[in-house]
């Protein structure tokens, strides 16, 4: 029963970092989409994205992330079977793509906090690119989860898989894109 308890845990505290991480990224979109504002605008709505990402940050974000490590840990403790199996061993990389994407994002928080208002170097295109990474990862935890054994055994069909759906939201991206400029245009 304590297991169960602590993998619920585990599941509603990773949706809640998921939610930080997929939103800090898209004020960081936000937050570069200023650049072409009169000068008044793009003070305050940058003032607005700095105070909005270290609250997110620094309220949700990490908290929920510690606690879902946490909770991942006391789980392969109570259940060192766990470490034996080569689909944990996955997931495991995966939560290194993941940690490094945390960093990343963490860097971008204070990188924010040290603009006071200047704009940010990296490109708006590749900060829309950066929001899709935690997706990827997402699906790429999830899949090894739920799948276990299978995606060991099946693991061309969903690397296949798995790069249909990176064209698909990559496309689906860039024709939302598209039309978000033609719309302004007219």
């Amino acid at each position: 029963m304590l297991y169960t308890i602590i993998k619920a845990l585990h599941i509603i505290f990773m949706v809640s970092y998921f939610a930080g991480i997929f939103y800090l990224v898209r004020i960081f979109v936000y937050y570069k989409d200023t650049d072409a504002f009169t000068e008044d605008k793009k003070r305050i709505l940058r003032e607005q994205y700095i105070f909005m990402a270290r609250r997110l940050w620094n309220i949700i974000t990490v908290p929920a992330g510690v606690i879902m490590a946490v909770c991942g840990l006391v789980m392969v403790f109570l259940n060192t079977g766990l470490m034996k199996t080569p689909w944990f061993h996955l997931k495991l990389t995966f939560l290194v793509g993941l940690a490094i994407y945390h960093y990343w994002c963490w860097k971008k928080v204070l990188k924010l906090k040290e603009l006071n208002g200047s704009t940010l170097e990296t490109a708006n295109i590749k900060l829309r690119q950066a929001n899709e990474i935690a997706t990827f990862i997402l699906f790429l935890v999830v899949f090894t989860v739920i799948l276990k054994s299978q995606v060991i055994e099946y693991w061309w069909q969903l690397i296949a898989g798995f790069f249909v759906l990176v064209f698909l939201i990559m496309m689906t991206v860039k024709l939302v894109n598209k039309n978000k400029k033609s719309n302004k245009q007219q």
